[in-house]
């Protein structure tokens, strides 16, 4: 298991901290600091189940200034999305954990963090 995570997210260390009180074995994975390129994006979203703006988080400023509220969200715009996600990792949501059968979750909340754990 391994989960993407930016340690000044409070969502984060709570999950982490869940992992940890659960004595899971996982991977840390600083994704701002090594951040993930355009095809393990491609494999983690098919993991996820979800299309890559479903990951963006269009709040941050870098978001803003690429304008990607108004990006089309269909098929053909696809691959500028994850070019943007790979791009500009602190766009992607978090955390992201990739569970060993082969499932992905976003993890913001604990339910989610125990969806994995069951996995």
């Amino acid at each position: 298991m391994e989960i993407w995570i930016n340690p000044a997210c409070s969502k984060c260390r709570s999950a982490v901290r869940l992992l940890d009180e659960e004595g899971a074995e996982y991977t840390v994975r600083r994704y701002l600091e090594d951040p993930p390129g355009e095809d393990e994006l491609r494999a983690v979203l098919e993991r996820l189940g979800l299309e890559p703006w479903d990951i963006t988080r269009t709040q941050e400023a870098e978001a803003k200034e690429l304008g990607v509220r108004s990006w089309p969200r269909e098929a053909a715009e696809r691959d500028r999305w994850i070019a943007a996600l790979a791009k500009h990792p602190r766009l992607i949501q978090r955390p992201i954990i990739t569970a060993d059968d082969g499932s992905a979750v976003v993890a913001r909340s604990e339910d989610a963090v125990r969806d994995a754990l069951s996995r």
